[in-house]
């Protein structure tokens, strides 16, 4: 069974005796469909001083972070692109493959709880703005035509509907607990739901990449699909008014949502399964 982490590995509001900046390794499993407890999973946190930011002491922290969890993970997320080579390397030393994704739903929150009530009570704490991660927006890229597909809507769900994701007929996808984003059973959730006869491979093809978020972009008029934290893919050209009206009624219903939205592939109307669906959320909006 997969077993995902989320990882970060950065500074903190902190400093020690000698006025240095203490660093953190953060850790937790990901949550990975609609009815898991987050609580019940694994999390593992240690501090560093400035002096042991780099892999081989990255790598310890994670060999100490795997003997203490149930079970060892499978794949590690993390977000902070300025790290990259160095997350990398460490998980790379330990046989584990490491991806940049905007899906480390969980250890956001995990870091907002630190950042209000762990890291005020550390007497090296320096209160100040905590600086946000942007993620700088590369040229979108054109799908191959064989993964486009014929036709495609908006569409809208309840989250309590989405509660039962995990009794679909679903080949490839991904959830997370939507009380992760603090939303009701009644929240209306957008989403955008894709048919083509090629539902499998397209849906195949998705399940290789780290699907960040569905988004529109009104200079462009394009609906893109973002993945890893910053490559973009053109699902579509919205050439038409009413199309691109569509899109920003998309865009504020994600707002509203806090920024969670699903994308979705089917080979028809007419069919119950889903060759592809993912729970998504635009980091932006949450």
């Amino acid at each position: 069974m997969t077993t995902i982490w989320e990882l970060d590995f950065y500074s903190r509001p902190l400093v020690d005796e000698n006025g240095k900046k203490i660093w953190e390794v953060l850790v937790c499993e990901s949550p990975l469909d609609v009815k898991t407890q987050p609580d019940a999973l694994f999390r593992y946190a240690e501090y560093c001083a400035s002096t042991e930011v780099n892999s081989a002491h990255l790598q310890q922290v994670l060999k100490t972070a795997i003997a203490q969890a149930p079970k060892p993970p499978t794949r590690i997320r993390f977000f902070r692109q300025a790290m990259n080579n160095m997350i990398t390397k460490a998980c790379e030393e330990l046989g584990i493959p490491a991806v940049l994704s905007l899906r480390t739903y969980r250890l956001t929150q995990w870091l907002e709880q630190r950042m209000q009530e762990e890291y005020p009570q550390h007497p090296g704490f320096q209160p100040g703005t905590n600086p946000s991660v942007s993620f700088a927006e590369t040229a979108p890229q054109v799908l191959p035509d064989a993964l486009r597909g014929e036709k495609w809507a908006f569409v809208t769900l309840e989250a309590a509907a989405l509660e039962e994701m995990t009794d679909w007929a679903i080949a490839f996808g991904e959830g997370f607990p939507l009380r992760l984003a603090g939303l009701e059973p009644a929240a209306l959730i957008p989403g955008l739901l894709i048919f083509t006869t090629r539902a499998t491979p397209m849906a195949a093809w998705m399940s290789g990449l780290e699907l960040g978020m569905v988004s529109f972009d009104p200079e462009l008029k394009q609906l893109l699909l973002t993945t890893g934290v910053n490559n973009r893919w053109i699902l579509a050209s919205l050439n038409s008014s009413p199309l691109q009206t569509e899109a920003k009624n998309f865009t504020t219903a994600k707002q509203i949502a806090q920024g969670v939205h699903f994308l979705a592939i089917q080979a028809s109307p007419d069919t119950e399964a889903f060759a592809g669906f993912w729970l998504l959320q635009d980091p932006k909006l949450a």
